[in-house]
Parts: structure tokens; sequence; C-alpha cells
């Protein structure tokens, strides 16, 4: 079952804990609630990172939760099979995931007014990052090449489809009250401001040694270093811990080290081609020099609609099992 894939509705999805019974079920009969706060992303975007700041955030900067409830319990996947059968269980209010691209998304969503962060990351280290990804799980087909895995990137022929039809489907939603987007490299500028702007969003007033504490806590080496979010402790059936750890960098720009001058413009070209005519969505976009470099971070402006105050307490839960 492991590395097999189906496709659902044109988007292709690993068999190993995923069904098309399940995703129709999520699309059509799933129930979002008013109160639900999801992290959606594409992914290798930064799924990781914003569940670490969105979990102790709820938990006012303590680090207790983040440390005794491993990262997939405390924010299940809404689509993968444990997931679904965590969230179902999941108490109010609930802090959820999901890679879905918004065709598939519930469709509830509409007639709710639960919460969406959508976190983008420059496209290319999103490339890379899913390239490495897809070594370690054992969700993912062997990835070949990276030439080979440039073009089935380039025409969505991955898990959970197309990039581009991800970020211009959710980002469809920028000017919706309950819609904030940020980036990866916005995260990585400026932490503490990001921290701030997503408790404005949430409604949650955190105290400066708060939000200090959130910052601290969701740095990349403190996330490296908790086994409950460096993945260490998922199960060797679905990833093969002698190739590498999940959480492998944690930086901007690392694109430029492994793509050569030709892949980056064979990638500029359908980036423009894909992106071109699109008025309003601002994604973080490499610049076309190719010097090898590890400090790169692009600056991004993007509109964050503030939400008046929704008290959000800690809550624990024990679910799934499986992150993706």
């Amino acid at each position: 079952m492991a590395r097999e894939y189906f496709t659902h509705k044109g988007v292709l999805f690993p068999c190993l804990d995923f069904s098309p019974e399940n995703l129709s079920y999520v699309e059509n009969e799933f129930q979002v609630q008013d109160d639900d706060v999801f992290n959606i992303t594409y992914p290798k975007s930064g799924t990781s990172w914003m569940r670490e700041i969105l979990s102790l955030i709820r938990s006012d900067g303590d680090p207790g939760w983040v440390r005794s409830v491993v990262n997939w319990d405390r924010v299940p996947w809404v689509e993968s099979r444990p997931g679904l059968e965590a969230t179902l269980k999941y108490p109010t209010p609930r802090l959820l995931c999901s890679h879905l691209p918004i065709q598939l998304f519930p469709k509830s969503l509409q007639r709710s007014k639960a919460k969406i962060i959508y976190t983008l990351r420059c496209p290319k280290d999103v490339l890379v990052s899913l390239y490495h990804f897809s070594k370690l799980l054992r969700y993912f087909r062997d990835p070949g090449s990276l030439d080979s895995f440039l073009e089935d990137f380039l025409s969505g022929n991955v898990v959970y489809g197309s990039w581009f039809d991800h970020v211009t489907g959710w980002m469809g939603l920028k000017g919706n009250e309950n819609f904030f987007s940020i980036t990866y490299e916005e995260l990585q500028q400026d932490l503490q401001g990001s921290v701030q702007r997503i408790c404005h969003f949430l409604g949650k007033e955190l105290s400066e040694e708060q939000v200090a504490a959130v910052v601290e806590n969701a740095s990349f080496q403190s996330m490296k270093g908790n086994k409950m979010s460096n993945f260490s402790q998922l199960p060797d059936e679905y990833m093969d811990h002698q190739k590498g750890e999940l959480l492998r960098k944690g930086i901007c720009g690392d694109w430029r080290n492994h793509l050569s001058e030709a892949q980056s413009q064979r990638f500029d070209t359908v980036y423009q081609e894909r992106m071109q005519g699109l008025v309003g969505i601002h994604t973080p976009t490499p610049t076309p020099t190719h010097t090898p470099t590890h400090t790169h971070t692009p600056t991004h402006t993007l509109s964050l609609l503030p939400r008046p105050p929704v008290p959000i307490p800690q809550v624990v839960i024990a679910g799934d099992p499986v992150p993706r």
C-alpha cells in the first residue's frame, strides 16, 4: 500500500490512510464549526511551524502542551483516515490541519465563521523541500531525479496536485474577514510580529511575555529538539528515519543550492505563465539571480484582516497518529 497513489477528482493522493470515500465524506458531509481554526498549506510550506505557533498561542505561550502531546494529536489532519477520526472526537474549539485544495475542502466552510490561516512559501523552496521529503516518507513514490521531479511538480503530477492551483484557489478568499494569509518568509523575518498579527486575527490577547514565549518555543531549534514536534515519534511504517530528519533546515532560499540555472529558468517560465494576470495575489517569488546563499529572504506585504476578540481556551486531545 505504501508508495501507491490514487486519483480523486484529478488530484493525486497516497493510498496509505487515504481513500476516495473519506475524501468525499470530508468534502460533502463534514461539518465545519464556527469556532474551528484551520491551518491550511500546500505541503512543505510551513505546516508544522504554523501548527506549533497555533498550539503555543492557544496555551498562552506555555510549552507544556507542545512538549507533552505529539503535534499531530494537537492539530490533526482532516483528510486522512486517522486524522478524520481524531477530528470528529476533538472537543471544541478545534485546531485542525489540511493540505486539501479548496475545491475538495468541506463545503460546509461556506456556511461557517471558521478561521482559515493560509501559509505560502517560495515555490522553489517548496519544490526542493518536497523532493527531500519524498525520499523519507513511505507515503510517497521515489521522486527520481530532481529534473524529473521538477517536471512532475510543475505539471501538478504530485500528491495534493498543482501548487499553482492550490495557491490561486485559496488566495481567492483573500478579503474575507475569516481568511488570513502569511508567508514562510515573513515568519522567518519577523516571528514576533507575525505571532502578534496571528493573535490579532484570532482575537487572542497575549502579554509581551507570552508572545516572547511563543516565539522562543516555536523556533526551529526548539522544534527540532522537541520529540513531540520533530517527528521522531512517527512510526517506521510511515517514515524511513535512517534516511534523515523531517525537520531538515528551516531556511529560506535553499533552492539556490539545489537547482541548476537551467532548472531555475524552467521554473521561472512556468511560474510566469501560470501566475500571469492574477490580481491581488502576492506570493513569495524568488529572485532570478542564482548565487548560492542561505540568507535569501524576500520581503512581501499581505493584507491582514482583524477579527473581533474570541476566546480560544486550551484543549488537549489524543488521536491522529500520522501526520502528512
